[in-house]
């Protein structure tokens, strides 16, 4: 687990005799799950139907998707990489669905697509940043322009609908009262942390964002690896496109708009440091709830949208900024 940070995993809070707080808190983890917990408790003595149980299922349709890619991007970041174009990725694979729904194409094959053209473009934006040298916030920066736009010249101010049953019950369905985007987000959750905290694989990833030049000089193939991550956001932010069709039934131009900002704040916000080579998977499975949480209560107590947006923000901040103070407060000296 990643330990209490203000990057938030790059300065470390010292442990002192007598100070049972820091002890509590080194955990990053922990600081979230208190604020997870005071959001709960929050949310259950101020809104009456905070705990209602289809209620909460619910709201889990307000995060599934976002989830799913930030589950990805985490790893991506762990090696000192960034992705900015996925929801540009999911308005073009959403496109692709679309239009192939538009010739006849059977769910299982529009899923299909999704998932492949979603592949394609995380594959481009590897291939530019390992085998050209660009970086990686330079590059999708412009497919995230590239692809969005792709989506605006095929829509224009039109909108692909009527897709099939079958595809929509994947979005709007549920097992056992529980949402199916949900169980697809905890299925992928726990093979995300196999794969990281479980696997060779993800000790090669800590070991590359720790310091790339050592890693490919004991043998790592860095850039290969770097690819995989690439088209594996792409690939899931090709899963969320089907989703998120599925579960509005339609496709516009502006599908998933700014949804890149919130998969990084997920990210950041669960420990995984920017500069790479720290961060856990229930790190960032505990920053989905609590942002879930938070959006949950703030929709209960119908906050507008962009009182929203300004309270994830400053929640972000005061998460990444108490550690710091902390550290100020004990007179300790940040380690970089």
């Amino acid at each position: 687990m990643s330990e209490l940070t203000s990057g938030p995993a790059k300065h470390r809070i010292a442990d002192g005799a007598g100070f049972g707080w820091g002890r509590l808190l080194r955990r990053w983890e922990t600081l979230l799950l208190a604020v997870l917990a005071l959001v709960i408790v929050v949310g259950t003595i101020g809104l009456r139907d905070f705990l209602d149980p289809y209620n909460l299922a619910d709201a889990t349709f307000n995060f599934s998707e976002k989830a799913l890619i930030a589950l990805a991007m985490a790893l991506l970041i762990i090696v000192r990489e960034i992705d900015i174009s996925v929801s540009a990725i999911i308005a073009v694979a959403s496109v692709a669905m679309g239009y192939a729904n538009t010739q006849g194409v059977p769910p299982l094959g529009l899923a299909l697509i999704g998932l492949g053209v979603g592949a394609l473009c995380g594959a481009f934006n590897g291939v530019l940043v390992t085998r050209l040298g660009i970086p990686s916030i330079v590059v999708t920066i412009g497919t995230m322009s590239l692809y969005r736009g792709i989506a605006l010249v095929v829509l224009g101010d039109q909108a692909y609908t009527n897709y099939p049953p079958a595809l929509s019950d994947w979005g709007q369905g549920y097992w056992a009262g529980i949402p199916r985007e949900f169980v697809v987000l905890l299925v992928f959750v726990a093979l995300f942390a196999l794969l990281l905290h479980g696997t060779t694989f993800g000790r090669r990833l800590y070991a590359i964002g720790s310091n790339p030049v050592a890693a490919r000089f004991s043998g790592i193939r860095v850039d290969r690896i770097r690819l995989a991550l690439f088209i594996l956001v792409g690939t899931m932010s090709g899963l969320a496109a089907v989703l998120l069709t599925a579960r509005i039934g339609s496709t516009r131009p502006n599908i998933a708009l700014g949804w890149e900002l919130e998969a990084i704040t997920m990210v950041i916000l669960g420990g995984v440091s920017i500069a790479g080579g720290a961060g856990t998977i229930a790190g960032v499975l505990l920053a989905v709830f609590t942002l879930g949480m938070v959006t949950y209560a703030l929709g209960l107590a119908n906050v507008p949208g962009i009182i929203m947006t300004i309270v994830i923000g400053a929640l972000l901040l005061v998460t990444i900024t108490v550690p710091a103070l902390l550290l100020r407060w004990r007179g300790g000296a940040p380690r970089r």
